[in-house]
Parts: C-alpha cells; sequence; structure tokens
C-alpha cells in the first residue's frame, strides 16, 4: 500500500470518527436540539420506512399498531449507525497497518466490542485498539444514559394526556371538555386545570425540541395523542375567553400563548411553514356551522355564555387562527387520531373519531343504567 494512499485512509477516517462522535454528542449530549445529519439521515429512512408499511393498514387503529415501533426502533438505529460508522473509521485508520481493508475491518471490530480475537502489534495499533475500546464503550453507555431522560419526558407528557381523557373523553374534542365540566358543576376547577396545561405546553416545547425522537413516541392507547390533546385544551380556553369573557380564567389567556408557542417551535424543528403573527380575522378551516353546533352543545350541557354565538366567533376564530395550521400540520405528518376539529389525515379521508361520553346517571334511573352505553 503506497504512502499517498495510506495517508488518504488514515485521514478519511478520522473524518468519518470525528463526524461519528459530533453526531453522539450533538443528539445525546448538547441539549440544545442540535440535529445531526447523520441522525436525521437515519429518522428519514425509518420514518419513510413506517409511514409506507402503515398505508397499507387500513383502520386506524392497525396504523397506530404500527407506527407505535417507530421511536424505539429510532434509538435502536441511532446506535447501529453510531456502531457502523465508528467501525468504518477505525477500519480505514488500521487498514495502512495491516495491509487490506478486511483485515482492519476484523481488527477494529475485535478491538471496538472488546473481543480480542484478532492480535495486534505495534505502538500505534495498540494505542488504536485502547481508543477504540473505550469508544464502543462510551458509546453504548451514553445510550444507556440517555433512555431514562427520553422515557421520563414521555411519562410526564402522557400523565396529563391520559389525565384528559376523564374529562372530555377519547379522543379529547375542546368542546367536550367545557361540557363536560359544566355537566357536572366543576367549573371552578378550570383555574388549576388550565394552568397545568401550561405548565406542560411549556415542558412539551423544551422536550420535544431537545430531543425530537420524542416526537415518535405514541401513546399506549390509539385514541390519545399529544397533538390532539393540545388543540383540544386550547380549543377549551378559546370558546371558554370568547363565550364569557368575563367568567373565564386568567390562566386561560396565558396557556392559549404557551400552547401555541409550543406548537411553533416544534413545526419550525419539522420545517413546518406558518405565519409568525396572523390578523385575527385571516381565514380558518373551521366553520362558523361547527362552532354553533358546538355551543348548542354547551347550551345543553348549562355552560353559563354571555355572547351570542354571533358575537363570540369572531373571538374564538382570533385565538385559533394562531394554532389550527400548526395542530392540522403535525397532527398529519404524526398520524395522530382524526379527532373533531383536528383537520384531515392523509390516508383516513372522510374518518373522524368523535369523543365518547361517560353516561351521566342520577339516582332512581335503574332501566338507563341496565342499557348498555354504545358508542
Amino acid at each position: 500500500m503506497n504512502t499517498a494512499l495510506s495517508a488518504l485512509a488514515i485521514v478519511g477516517g478520522f473524518v468519518v470518527l470525528a463526524a461519528t462522535a459530533m453526531s453522539v454528542v450533538r443528539t445525546l449530549v448538547v441539549p440544545r436540539g442540535l440535529v445531526s445529519r447523520v441522525t436525521f439521515s437515519a429518522d428519514r429512512l425509518l420514518r419513510s420506512a413506517f409511514r409506507s408499511t402503515a398505508r397499507l393498514a387500513r383502520g386506524y387503529a392497525a396504523k397506530d399498531r404500527i407506527l407505535s415501533y417507530e421511536g424505539p426502533m429510532r434509538l435502536f438505529g441511532y446506535l447501529v449507525v453510531w456502531l457502523i460508522l465508528a467501525l468504518l473509521g477505525y477500519a480505514l485508520v488500521y487498514w495502512p497497518f495491516v495491509g487490506s481493508f478486511p483485515g482492519g475491518l476484523a481488527i477494529a471490530g475485535s478491538a471496538m466490542f472488546t473481543l480480542g480475537f484478532v492480535p495486534v502489534s505495534g505502538a500505534v495499533p495498540y494505542a488504536l485498539a485502547f481508543i477504540a475500546a473505550a469508544s464502543g464503550l462510551i458509546l453504548v453507555a451514553l445510550q444507556i444514559a440517555y433512555l431514562p431522560t427520553i422515557y421520563n419526558a414521555f411519562n410526564r407528557r402522557e400523565s396529563l394526556v391520559t389525565m384528559l381523557s376523564s374529562r372530555t373523553g377519547q379522543p379529547p374534542w375542546g368542546p367536550e371538555v367545557l361540557a363536560r365540566h359544566a355537566l357536572i358543576n366543576n367549573l371552578d376547577d378550570l383555574p388549576q386545570f388550565f394552568r397545568d396545561w401550561e405548565v406542560w405546553a411549556a415542558d412539551l416545547a423544551e422536550t420535544h425540541t431537545n430531543y425530537p425522537v420524542l416526537l415518535a413516541f405514541r401513546a399506549p392507547h390509539p385514541m390519545r395523542h399529544w397533538a390532539v390533546a393540545l388543540n383540544a385544551v386550547l380549543d377549551a380556553g378559546a370558546l371558554y375567553l370568547a363565550l364569557a369573557p368575563s367568567q373565564a380564567p386568567s390562566q386561560a389567556n396565558a396557556f392559549e400563548r404557551m400552547g401555541y408557542t409550543a406548537l411553533r417551535e416544534i413545526a419550525t424543528l419539522f420545517r413546518v411553514p406558518y405565519d409568525r403573527d396572523p390578523l385575527p380575522d385571516d381565514p380558518i378551516r373551521l366553520t362558523y356551522e361547527e362552532f354553533r353546533d358546538a355551543v348548542d352543545l354547551l347550551d345543553s350541557a348549562g355552560f353559563p355564555r354571555e355572547r351570542s354565538v354571533e358575537q363570540a366567533w369572531p373571538h374564538f376564530h382570533g385565538w385559533r387562527v394562531n394554532y389550527e395550521s400548526l395542530v392540522y400540520a403535525l397532527a398529519d405528518r404524526l398520524v395522530a387520531p382524526p379527532a373533531l376539529w383536528s383537520g384531515p389525515r392523509h390516508g383516513l379521508a372522510g374518518v373522524t373519531f368523535a369523543p365518547e361520553r361517560p353516561a351521566h346517571r342520577q339516582p332512581g334511573e335503574r332501566a338507563l343504567a341496565e342499557e348498555p352505553v354504545r358508542r
């Protein structure tokens, strides 16, 4: 092996190793949501594979079952790609010392995985063997240490989403949140409710931009999804502020701004275009008729509104214009359940799931209690 080719192999090997190390640091160590080309390419490949497979499934539940493996497979894919790149880099560096690339690959594999079945000789090969062994162990250790952070953030996200199921049914819907609280005379609980969701939205923005792989992790139940849940609570806050402004809790205002701010940060990560300063009367896809039907539902539940439907619509429209397009785009990309007021889904044309509300029973309603509750 001539000198020029040897130098080229060594330089190329160190370049591959440096790129791999930078990718690991950017993904696992630096808390800034930095996306390396290595992990971006792996994400894109796995996302395309899972989306293509999910398209073959007919129902939403089957699609969700397939996509539930995407997040864990991405984490596993990162480790595999990094190990392969590191192995390739060390093999290139070893190549000039053993005279062949297969020989360099064997020594690199033996050193990285601390197998020791291929002997080495010489000061430089020995030093490289120690470095390769250390880098293999460090890489696996960093990936293992990364898992608790990911799953802790996932559990924090899902706890409040799961709690929302008791307040609005599955999948969640904004008008149902207010209707359920009004029906059981629990509107006084909404200030703390919106405060909790403001904190949740801030945590969502921080964790899901720093660790983008979280976006691929799905809820344990197919009808739960953070994007649909956030949209439902945003709609609930906007409805309250539009229909009963003097009674609406101040926490709803703070949550609305934090909610669409979180969506904007995640949309920026996804490279979803959006208007940073929309006008209150910019068009939205939700219709006035849908809004009027929702107000009728609230009236039947006893929600104490102050404004007429015509008076409240411009105010609700002005709130929803801040987040509707973001929710629709993200929910479609993430294949969230097609809930009411959450936009269409590719491959699920015309499919919409309404929330299931448990029957509101009263003492003495034996006949109704014995009747099974159906969807």
